[in-house]
């Protein structure tokens, strides 16, 4: 028999490893429990527009939002679109007031005059102001946008007119700046302002600063650009840094409708980089597509789920356009803010302006620690597929050596950002396999020659499957501890490893597998390894069904791969949703169904085939299956926007269940192996009788 003897100085270096991946683990998660503020928002237009549908004063509507929770309003810059509905000032096109002087209804002899004397252009836009303040910014704004040449001052009588050379349908949508009346009213009904600039063609620093004189005075929550580039890209992004340094504003980031890293906006990170990560927060908005088809408390649970599983601290909500059954459109609303915002304070969370994260840079002695212990993991698992090198210890420390030397030094030396991301893979597979591994060998060992009773056997199973889980979370905490930072937590910098860690693991067992064990006779003693095994495999002589099973199992493992994150585009069916949304009722962070529906019960079933003396292959694929479960284990905490301890409690609950689903599997194919026993025993009865 193949004796596979465990190094124990690698193993020493792995626990040093652990408990310094352990420190750094309590630390994020200091970090991340620190960070519990969630800003409640809306648009300060969409309250406009309930309170126009409900026929109700503006402020009624305002004073009960803020009652229900909601405080920030999120103001956007204004149009003619809005400055002609809300009657503070007018755009004309000038083919308008050509056709009412021919027509014959333009009476005002002032306009009459200049259409005479032909300083009215058809192809010109004329803006009228209503209200002083709204005319001056406006026209601040227009001067700055487009310039003089396009923007010309005339005199109607004794009012100011803005004669502008631009197309009419594109003009009433143009951005014309931050407005103050609406930022004030947002201020006085006692909420902040969400600011939604946007950036200018060619924008300079004046540009820039002119924004930010806009918001001076006014309570600002976050800053959140609408488009696609921030304000002050490509060339004034300094100057936008400095003034949101100066204003104390922290900058909002969109997250993407993948739900993986952000929209882009051109200079978004580069603002984020020299603001600081400690003054950025993440913004969800459920799409608005898809909100009406959300009951209120599905999308209230959907808002409890974003900020604790992503990380998210400005959620930006939407009105619902229709009323509930038997209620009005406000009280429907109202509701829906009421509710969202004490699930969110019944799960821990403060309601006020967005919460954000402390720099976060684990100590560098730390982290070399922890590269130290990935090195050790991965030569001890070369070790115990590589019988000379297992032989050999002295190659081992060899090895160690040069591993640890390229992991730890670039971390010591204040970099490492690439070798980090190598450890965390390198985590994310490794560990899970010595976890089966570990247990492939303590079945090897395993010389009970009797029977086992069935109850003693769910148990026996579910302390392997508890330990091996135990020692996957080794792993998590390397693969954790590896990338965890501040940009990391805000999805700056993403593991991209993850569709290879659904896969390496098994491959990494199969090899272990091989080594140990001869699949085609199920002996334990000399196997021919690997490649020859391999060999016999390629030469086997194949049938029709073996090919349309190959297929099958094909298929299942592309769909498995593919379905994994958040890019793979494979829908998810209606039942599964709703299986899901009922684990996240129950459980603090719903487990994932690979494990506790696929892997876990594997692996229970595994250890019957071992204790029940099952064909070796049928137990070589229950363990592949079984390691899909550690895999994703460990896989979970590469998702380094969710805290640690959500990650932690996912893993905890998938084991548990899985074991439950795992032992029903058991129990199922035990009493299909009696009946089948039995129905065999009557058929051999019914023979004898027959020859009798």
């Amino acid at each position: 028999m193949k004796d596979f003897k465990y190094n124990r100085w690698l193993i020493a270096v792995i626990v040093i490893g652990l408990l310094a991946a352990l420190a750094i683990g309590f630390q994020r998660h200091a970090v991340e429990q620190a960070n519990r503020q969630v800003d409640m928002a809306i648009d300060y237009e969409g309250l406009q527009e309930l309170a126009q549908r409900e026929g109700l004063p503006e402020h009624v509507v305002l004073q009960q939002a803020k009652e229900a929770g909601i405080t920030s309003l999120a103001v956007y810059e204004t149009t003619f679109k809005k400055l002609n509905e809300n009657g503070k000032a007018t755009a004309l096109p000038g083919s308008q007031i050509l056709a009412g002087y021919h027509a014959g209804t333009l009476s005002d002899p002032v306009w009459r005059q200049l259409v005479a004397t032909g300083e009215i252009q058809g192809s010109e836009v004329y803006v009228v102001g209503h209200d002083p303040q709204t005319y001056r910014e406006v026209k601040e704004d227009l001067l700055r946008r487009l310039g003089e040449d396009r923007v010309k001052i005339l005199t109607v009588g004794s009012e100011e007119v803005l004669a502008v050379k631009a197309h009419y349908e594109s003009f009433i949508k143009m951005n014309l700046g931050m407005p103050t009346d609406e930022m004030k009213a947002v201020n006085d009904a006692g909420f902040y302002v969400l600011a939604r600039p946007s950036n200018y063609e060619e924008c300079t620093p004046d540009d820039v600063k002119a924004v930010f004189q806009r918001l001076d005075g006014f309570r600002i929550s976050e800053i959140v650009f609408s488009g696609n580039q921030s304000l002050g890209a490509p060339q004034a992004l300094q100057t936008t840094i400095d003034e949101m340094k100066a204003h104390d504003i922290n900058l909002g980031l969109i997250e993407a409708t993948t739900q993986l890293q952000f929209y882009k906006q051109d200079g978004m990170e580069e603002i984020a980089k020299g603001l600081g990560y400690d003054h950025v927060a993440r913004l969800y908005s459920i799409p608005k597509d898809e909100q009406p088809k959300l009951k209120i408390d599905t999308a209230v649970e959907r808002w409890s789920n974003t900020d604790e599983e992503r990380n998210i601290r400005i959620d930006l909500l939407r009105i619902y356009d229709k009323p509930s059954p038997n209620m009005s459109l406000l009280k429907t609303n109202m509701d829906y803010f009421k509710a969202t915002h004490d699930k969110l304070v019944a799960h821990g969370y403060t309601i006020g302006p967005a919460g954000t994260f402390a720099i976060y840079n684990p100590s560098v002695i730390l982290r070399a620690l922890v590269m130290l212990g990935v090195a050790a993991a991965g030569v001890l698992y070369l070790s115990l597929v590589i019988p000379r090198l297992n032989a050999r210890p002295r190659y081992q420390f060899i090895l160690f050596l040069a591993f640890g030397l390229l992991a730890a030094v670039p971390v010591l030396m204040g970099n490492g950002s690439k070798i980090r991301v190598v450890a965390a893979l390198a985590s994310a597979n490794v560990f899970p396999a010595l976890a089966v591994i570990f247990q492939l060998d303590r079945v090897r060992a395993f010389h009970e020659k009797t029977r086992i009773h069935f109850i003693r056997l769910i148990v026996t199973a579910a302390v392997a499957l508890f330990v091996t889980g135990a020692l996957s979370y080794i792993g998590a905490a390397y693969l954790s501890a590896s990338l965890a930072d501040t940009p990391y937590f805000l999805e700056f910098n993403i593991f991209r490893g993850i569709k290879l860690t659904f896969v390496l693991p098994l491959v990494l067992v199969g090899i272990a597998f091989l080594q140990r064990f001869d699949i085609f006779d199920g002996r334990m003693d000399d196997t021919q390894g690997v490649m020859e095994q391999l060999k016999r495999i390629l030469d086997m002589p194949v049938k029709v069904k073996t090919l349309i099973g190959l297929f099958l199992v094909l298929v299942a493992g592309i769909v498995f791969v593919a379905r994994s994150g958040h890019t793979s585009g494979m829908p998810v069916s209606q039942t599964e949703l709703r299986f899901r949304a009922f684990l996240e009722q129950v459980f603090y962070a719903r487990p994932r169904t690979k494990e506790l529906l696929i892997g876990h019960p594997a692996f229970m079933l595994a250890a019957m085939a071992v204790l029940r003396k099952w064909p070796t292959m049928v137990f070589f694929a229950l363990v592949l299956v079984a390691t899909i479960g550690q895999g994703s284990m460990v896989e979970t905490f590469a998702h380094m926007r969710t805290p640690v301890y959500m990650s932690f409690m996912r893993g905890i609950g998938g084991i548990v269940l899985g074991a439950g689903i795992g032992a029903a599997a058991m129990i199922l194919v035990e009493l299909w192996q009696m009946i089948l026993a039995r129905a065999r025993h009557a058929h051999e009865n019914e023979k004898e009788r027959n020859a009798d």
